[in-house]
C-alpha cells in the first residue's frame, strides 16, 4: 500500500476527466505532507487511469 493511498482513492472516485489540485489540497486529501518522495509516488497514478500534467 502506498503512503499516498488516500489520494489515489480520492482521485479514482473523483469521476472528472480532468482536474487540478494544489499541493495543499493534495496534502489535505492524502493526510500527509508532500515531500520529494511524491515525485516517485506520482508514478502510481496511471494505475488509477490518470496522469500528472
Amino acid at each position: 500500500m502506498s503512503k499516498f493511498n488516500n489520494l489515489w482513492v480520492w482521485i479514482s472516485k473523483n469521476g472528472e476527466e480532468r482536474f487540478k489540485l494544489t499541493f495543499k489540497q493534495i496534502e489535505n486529501i492524502a493526510g500527509i505532507p508532500i515531500d520529494h518522495s511524491f515525485l516517485t509516488y506520482k508514478k502510481e497514478l496511471p494505475d488509477y487511469g490518470y496522469k500528472i500534467g
